[in-house]
């Protein structure tokens, strides 16, 4: 194993409340040091880290893996090349694969492929109810034993109060937070995007805010009634913000997750029939992304998450009522988040970003990440903060459409290194370049420049990602 000292970055660890110029040393794969000025061993590779961030790994607790059955979307490993790609070091695949992970034997096969084949640590939340029908609840301390870290039903959220009630006590008493995406499937179903503006003008049917908002509030009661760690995923609606916020007053074991799509995108992404802003929970009107915003800035959302959800490009290529749910984002969720603080009249400061991306998630999940405490494993990623890049991504069926940019990759640019179009597009002249690690390329930020790049990602102390 190789030993690394990076030098002269701006160190950040909001688990040491730790924000300082320095030098961190990797060695025999952990932390072994971090002081102002660090003088290089022998056989150390040494990176110079100026301008840019030193950070524990990012940590997403909200991720779709698609396996097992839906490899053609995704796989353990193009996932976790993603995930690194963007300096996710630690991420939490979903259950609603085909078959659902709500068995032991599944979480086991699972846990035992992700150490094979994801260059990242993945840990599994499994079913919240028996192939997620979300009537007979699962076995929660068979699935623990196994390996799972929380459960959930996830884009099939439990409808019976009574079932949830169930679950919940079943979790709590094993320790598991119950994950949830809050639906009431009767107030939603047919829709294709949120009920406002833009649906009407679409002439689309269109989910209501109160869809979440009323699971929220259910599912926050059965909360405080059973005990049970209540992780509310991917909030969309100014009114879920308040449950939340009073909630938590209440003394509720209530924790919230916001996705960088809703921070940045209203409904108006929809307008154009883009299934690639297709997702649910949908976006929604400016009023509720600027009180997700307010959220995140008052800390009554804990932590930002992907909702990571690759679809096939055929899939998406369908009409807008009929394509799938879900964007991709373990790739541009830092470069979004970093875009999103940029545009506030008073941004976070840097500590805060990671303690979101990070330390936050690690924590709400019970994760042995997001720190860089010296002995502790070196999950690291080296963030250049102000490096700009354009977004283009294609697939299959998208390169057909007129406006579509061109896959670019690092291999690409070496083959059009003599053509003149080379450079030229989105983000005009000196474009940068990356190539998509993830399967699938269904992202609303297509041609948009972002800001913030993962430069180096580190799993173990092992260099699993250098963008240069």
């Amino acid at each position: 194993m190789s030993n690394y000292l990076l030098k002269n970055g701006r160190i950040l660890d909001p688990a040491q409340n730790l924000d300082q110029r320095g030098d961190v040393r990797i060695r025999g794969g952990r932390v072994a040091e971090i002081a102002p000025s660090l003088t290089p061993e022998t056989g150390e590779r040494v990176i110079d880290c100026s301008d840019c961030w030193i950070a524990p790994g990012l940590v997403d607790i909200h991720v779709h893996l698609r396996e097992p059955g839906q490899s053609h979307k995704e796989t353990l490993q193009t996932g976790g090349e993603a995930a690194v790609a963007g300096g996710f070091t630690s991420i939490c695949c979903m259950p609603n694969t085909d078959p659902p992970l709500d068995s032991p034997t599944l979480v086991r096969e699972i846990v035992a492929r992700a150490e094979r084949e994801s260059p990242c640590a993945v840990y599994v939340v499994a079913a919240l109810t028996q192939g997620m029908r979300g009537e007979v609840p699962c076995d929660y301390p068979a699935l623990k034993q196994a390996g799972a870290i929380a459960c959930s039903d996830d884009a099939f959220p439990v409808q019976s109060a009574e079932v949830m009630r169930r679950a919940m006590l079943g979790c709590a008493a094993y320790g598991l937070p119950v994950v949830t995406h809050c639906e009431d499937k009767t107030l939603s179903e047919g829709a294709s995007m949120h009920a406002g503006v833009v649906s009407a003008q679409l002439g689309l049917k269109g989910a209501p805010s109160s869809a979440e908002t009323v699971q929220i509030a259910r599912n926050a009661l059965l909360a405080h009634e059973t005990g049970c760690h209540l992780h509310i995923q991917h909030l969309s609606t100014a009114v879920g913000v308040e449950l939340v916020r009073f909630f938590k007053a209440q003394g509720v074991r209530i924790t919230a997750e916001v996705s960088p799509h809703h921070l940045l995108l209203t409904e108006a992404a929809c307008a154009a029939f883009d299934t690639d802003a297709k997702m649910n929970p949908p976006l929604r009107s400016e009023a509720d992304r600027a009180a997700l915003a307010q959220g995140v800035l008052r800390s009554v959302i804990d932590c930002i998450a992907t909702d990571h959800a690759p679809h096939a490009p055929f899939e998406k290529a369908q009409p807008f009522p009929a394509a799938p749910f879900g964007v991709v984002g373990l790739e541009t969720a830092l470069g979004c988040v970093l875009l999103w603080n940029s545009q506030l009249p008073q941004p976070l400061e840097p500590l805060r970003i990671v303690h979101l991306l990070s330390t936050a998630p690690a924590r709400v999940m019970g994760l042995p990440a997001g720190t860089l405490a010296v002995g502790t494993p070196a999950d690291v990623v080296v963030i250049d903060p102000n490096l700009r890049w354009t977004v283009m991504p294609v697939g299959e069926a998208n390169s057909m459409l007129p406006s579509s940019p061109r896959i670019l990759s690092h291999r690409t640019e070496e083959r059009e290194s003599e053509s003149p179009q080379r450079g030229r597009g989105v983000g005009g002249e000196g474009i940068t370049v990356i190539e998509l690690r993830s399967k699938s390329k269904n992202t609303p930020f297509k041609g948009w420049e972002l800001l913030g790049k993962a430069r180096y990602t580190f799993v173990k102390g092992v260099l699993v990602h250098q963008a240069d």
